[in-house]
């Protein structure tokens, strides 16, 4: 995409999504909007949920604007989409594009801003459900979005596939958006490893198995359990290191005093310092049920991690030659801990020119993204 003429001021983009914790769609928005040329492109939030999060206080240091629209249940339908109706009575002037991260009730808020004369976009996040009653009525609220919105992003071919279908895939309203970061702040430091694992009080001999992400049922923490027990028969110096929180976080705390395992795992919580806690780990275990294509991957390959993740993971997750191994994820725990103590054994150096080369640097997305926004406002 040719460089566009700046504007006179930032143009406003308007984004929706559910709550700017650190999580993996938030941190991916957040890594654009630091990296963006915001003299040209300023980002806005709304976010449903009344809730102050995480990264509220950096985007309106950046100059965002924060607005919070009611949390969508169902039965606030009308309610909800009134909200949307008279967001924009207000604001149309103010907005041309509304960038829309949240799939259940795009077919909402997008089909209201195209009422309003917004250019609109969907952005698919992930791939695949599990059976659940919600991911069903996920599944029904989304559909109608590909006939809506303007334009289609996706992290991955799979999540895009999954979401959108074929048609709109193959069409020339549609791109994969790679999940980019700065890869600087990732790069393998053995310094800074030493230093987390002794302030974690880490001892040298000790095998430290790492995982990242919120603790619900797709990313398949009962089954992390699992594999560490299987890990512990054979390595009684291990350890485990889960970072994030959620909803099912005691349970998988309650599970793991089950096992009599607890004493083995650190529970972080949610931590601001993820690229310096990837440091302090030897290997990487993510068995996830479905993903579209986790930014941890890319910064854990990144920083030359050894990785072991499951077959429901999209392949194009693999950006470097020898990090990652894939299980299958009806292989029994006794497996995949064998896998994992194997891959700890890869020596560790930085990756960073791999992910860089295989388009995953957060300069170019943000720049092309950037001309992206511009060439779209200068059309309406």
């Amino acid at each position: 995409m040719e460089d566009l003429p700046k504007s006179d001021k930032p143009i406003r983009v308007l984004h929706v999504i559910g709550i700017m914790n650190r999580g993996g769609a938030e941190s991916i928005i957040m890594n654009l909007y630091r990296h963006i040329d915001r003299s040209n492109i300023q980002f806005d939030f709304v976010e449903n949920t009344d809730e102050k999060a995480a990264y509220d206080d950096e985007i309106q240091k950046l100059g965002g604007r924060i607005y919070h629209c009611p949390h969508f249940n169902g039965k606030n339908y009308f309610a909800y989409k009134k909200w949307w109706e008279t967001f924009f009575r207000k604001h149309h002037e103010e907005y041309k594009i509304i960038h829309g991260h949240i799939g259940s009730t795009a077919a909402i808020y997008l089909s209201e801003a195209r009422k309003a004369g917004l250019y609109t976009i969907a952005h698919s996040h992930s791939s695949g459900t599990d059976h659940s009653l919600k991911s069903a009525l996920y599944k029904l609220l989304s559909y109608p979005t590909r006939n809506i919105a303007d334009y289609f992003f996706a992290c991955s071919e799979v999540a895009g596939m999954d979401r959108y279908g074929a048609k709109v895939t193959k069409s020339n309203h549609y791109k994969v958006l790679q999940n980019a970061i700065d890869t600087s702040g990732f790069q393998y430091n053995p310094q800074v490893r030493n230093e987390v694992r002794d302030s974690l009080h880490f001892a040298d001999h000790e095998l430290i198995i790492g995982h990242i992400g919120r603790f619900t049922s797709e990313k398949n923490h009962v089954f992390i359990l699992d594999i560490f027990k299987e890990i512990l028969k054979k390595n009684e110096a291990s350890k485990l290191l889960l970072i994030g929180d959620g909803p099912q976080k005691q349970q998988i705390e309650n599970r793991a005093g089950e096992l009599n395992i607890s004493e083995h795992i650190i529970f972080t919580g949610v931590r601001a310092d993820v690229n310096r806690l990837i440091q302090a780990m030897d290997v990487f275990v993510f068995p996830s049920i479905y993903e579209g294509l986790p930014v941890t991957l890319v910064e854990t390959q990144t920083s030359g991690l050894p990785i072991v993740m499951s077959d429901k993971v999209p392949t194009e997750s693999i950006l470097t030659d020898d990090l990652v191994t894939v299980c299958n994820l009806s292989d029994p725990p006794e497996k995949w801990a064998e896998t994992v103590l194997e891959c700890a054994r890869t020596e560790r150096k930085d990756r960073s020119a791999e992910i860089i080369s295989a388009g995953y640097d957060i300069s170019e997305t943000a720049k092309w993204l950037g001309d992206f926004y511009l060439a779209k406002y200068n059309e309406r």
